[in-house]
C-alpha cells in the first residue's frame, strides 16, 4: 500500500511543477514606450544678457528675489504659500504618499503576532472525534473531559518570500509615486506664485487706469472752465461745454467699471491668499518704477532639472515601468512560509508545564493562479498602458516646457518693442494736446480738435498701460515656464 501511494505522489508533484511551469511561460506579450526626450540647443529666441540673474554654464536656478523686486508682492505671495487651501490639500496627498510608502515596506517583510485562544467543544459520541475520546484516556485512568477545553498562548508568523521583487518593486513605485506628489505640490506652487504676481500686476494697471482717467477728467474739467471764460467775452458758444461735459460723463462711468475691476481683482487676490476680502496693500507706481530686463535663460537642457512638472512626469514614468514587473510577478508562483509556537492545554493548571505543553508548526504553501487569469492579464496589460501613458504624458509636458519658454521670450522682445513705439505715440499726443489747447484758447482752433487729441492721448496711455502690465505678466510666464520654484525668505 505504501508503495503504491509513493507511485501516486510522484506523478502529482510532477503535474503540480509542470503546471508551474506552463503558467510561467504563458504570460502574455504587452508594449512599452521609450520617451524621446530630444531638446533643441537653444530656445527660439534671443536670450538676454545683461541681468542681475546672469543664469551661465546652461544653469538655470530662479531666484524670486532677482526677478521680482516688490516688497508688497513678496509678502503677498508668503502669505498664498502659507495660507492657500490647495496647497494644504496637496501637503495631505503627500502625506498619504508617505504612509503608502510605510504601508509597501512592510508587506515585503516578515509579519508576526501574539495572541491568546480559548475554545470549547463537544462532539458527538457515536462520532469518530467521540469514539476515540471515549477509549482513550489523557492520562492512566482520567478520561476526556467532557465538553473539551482548549486553551493556546503563542507566536504566529507569516511571511511571502520575494521571490520575484513583486513586493520590493512595489515599494519602489510607492516611493516614486511620494516623490512625484511631493513634486506636483512643487508645481503648483510655482503656479501659484505666477498666478498671485500676474494678479497683482493686474491689479496695478487698473489703478494707473483709474490715475490715468482722473488726470483726463481733471485735464476737462479745466478746459470746460476755459471755454466758460471764452463765452463771457464772447469767443465760444455753449455747443463745447455740453461736448465737454459729455466726454466727463463718458469717462466718470469708465471710472466706476474701473473701481469695480479693482474690488474684483483684490478679491481674486485674497481668495489666492486664502483669505476673507480685504484692501491689498501696493505701490501703483512700481509698474513703472524699473526697466524690464529679459533675463539670462540657459539651455533648453536645464528644463529637465528645473521644471518640477517635468520631475513629476520623470517619476512618473520610473514607476509606470516597475508597475509592469510588479504586475508580471503576479503570473508566477508565490512562497508563503508561516511558524508558530506556544502553550497548548485543555485546562489552564497544565497550560505552563513544559515542555508536555509546548506546541509548534512550520509550513511552506507555493501557489499560482491556474484558472481564470483574466484578472491578472487586464492588471498586467493596464500597467502596460499606463507605461505608455506615462511616456506620452513625459513627452507633452517636455514639448509644453519648451514652447511656454520660447512662446515667453519672444513675447517679452515684442512687448517691448510695442512699449517703445507707445512712449512714442504718447509724446506726440500730448504734445498735440497742448497746441491744440493753445490754438483753441488764442481762437486759432476748434474745441473737437482737443476733444479728440485728449480722447486720443487717453487711450494711448491706457493702451500703454496694458503693454506694461503685459510684459510684467510676460516675466511671471517666463519665470513659470523656467520651473522657477518659491523660498520664504524666512527659509
Amino acid at each position: 500500500m505504501k508503495n503504491n501511494t509513493r507511485l501516486l505522489k510522484k506523478p502529482l508533484y510532477m503535474a503540480i511543477g509542470s503546471a508551474l511551469l506552463v503558467q510561467a511561460c504563458a504570460i502574455p506579450t504587452v508594449e512599452t514606450r521609450d520617451p524621446n526626450v530630444t531638446l533643441p540647443e537653444q530656445f527660439n529666441a534671443e536670450i538676454g544678457t545683461e541681468t542681475s540673474n546672469n543664469l551661465s554654464n546652461g544653469e538655470a536656478k530662479i531666484e524670486w528675489e532677482a526677478w521680482f523686486n516688490d516688497p508688497y508682492l513678496t509678502s503677498l505671495v508668503e502669505t498664498a504659500v502659507a495660507n492657500n487651501k490647495e496647497v494644504a490639500v496637496l501637503a495631505q496627498r503627500i502625506n498619504m504618499a508617505s504612509n503608502e510608502v510605510y504601508a509597501r515596506e512592510g508587506e515585503y517583510l516578515p509579519s508576526v503576532s501574539a495572541g491568546a485562544a480559548a475554545e470549547t467543544e463537544k462532539v458527538g459520541e457515536y462520532t469518530r472525534e467521540g469514539a476515540v475520546e471515549e477509549q482513550l484516556d489523557i492520562r492512566e485512568g482520567k478520561a476526556f473531559p467532557d465538553p473539551l477545553a482548549n486553551l493556546e498562548l503563542g507566536l504566529n508568523a507569516s511571511w511571502e518570500v520575494d521571490i520575484w521583487h513583486k513586493l520590493r518593486n512595489a515599494s519602489k513605485v510607492a516611493s516614486l509615486e511620494y516623490l512625484a506628489s511631493i513634486e506636483s505640490k512643487n508645481f503648483f506652487i510655482t503656479q501659484l506664485v505666477s498666478e498671485v504676481s500676474r494678479s497683482y500686476y493686474e491689479l496695478l494697471a487698473l489703478d494707473n487706469k483709474l490715475a490715468n482717467i482722473d488726470a483726463t477728467i481733471k485735464l476737462q474739467r479745466d478746459v470746460i472752465q476755459t471755454i466758460n471764460a471764452l463765452k463771457e467775452y464772447g469767443r465760444a458758444s455753449s455747443l463745447p461745454v455740453a461736448r465737454f461735459n459729455a466726454e466727463v460723463k463718458k469717462n466718470e462711468s469708465e471710472r466706476f467699471l474701473i473701481e469695480q475691476e479693482i474690488v474684483e481683482k483684490e478679491n481674486t487676490i485674497n481668495l489666492l491668499l486664502g483669505r476673507m476680502p480685504q484692501p491689498i496693500q501696493r505701490n501703483s507706481n512700481t509698474l513703472f518704477s524699473e526697466d524690464i530686463v529679459k533675463p539670462n535663460i540657459g539651455v533648453p537642457a536645464s528644463l529637465l532639472e528645473n521644471r518640477p512638472d517635468i520631475r513629476e512626469a520623470e517619476l512618473t514614468l520610473q514607476a509606470a515601468n516597475l508597475n509592469i514587473d510588479v504586475a508580471k510577478a503576479n503570473f508566477y508562483p508565490s512562497l508563503e512560509l508561516k511558524a508558530g509556537v506556544g502553550l497548548s492545554a485543555f485546562d489552564s493548571r497544565y497550560l505552563f508545564n513544559v515542555p508536555e505543553s509546548l506546541a509548534y508548526s512550520l509550513s511552506g504553501d507555493i501557489f499560482a493562479p491556474l484558472i481564470n487569469r483574466r484578472a491578472i492579464e487586464a492588471v498586467y496589460k493596464n500597467a502596460s498602458a499606463e507605461q505608455i501613458q506615462a511616456a506620452y504624458e513625459y513627452e507633452l509636458t517636455l514639448l509644453k516646457a519648451v514652447s511656454e519658454v520660447s512662446n515667453s521670450l519672444s513675447k517679452l522682445d515684442n512687448l517691448e518693442k510695442s512699449a517703445d513705439a507707445k512712449k512714442a505715440q504718447i509724446a506726440s499726443l500730448e504734445s498735440s494736446v497742448d497746441i491744440a489747447n493753445r490754438l483753441f484758447t488764442s481762437a486759432h482752433g476748434e474745441y473737437l480738435e482737443v476733444l479728440l487729441a485728449q480722447r486720443e492721448a487717453l487711450e494711448a496711455r491706457s493702451e500703454f498701460i496694458e503693454t506694461r502690465q503685459q510684459q510684467l505678466a510676460a516675466l511671471v510666464d517666463l519665470y513659470q515656464a523656467l520651473g522657477g520654484g518659491w523660498q520664504s525668505s524666512s527659509t
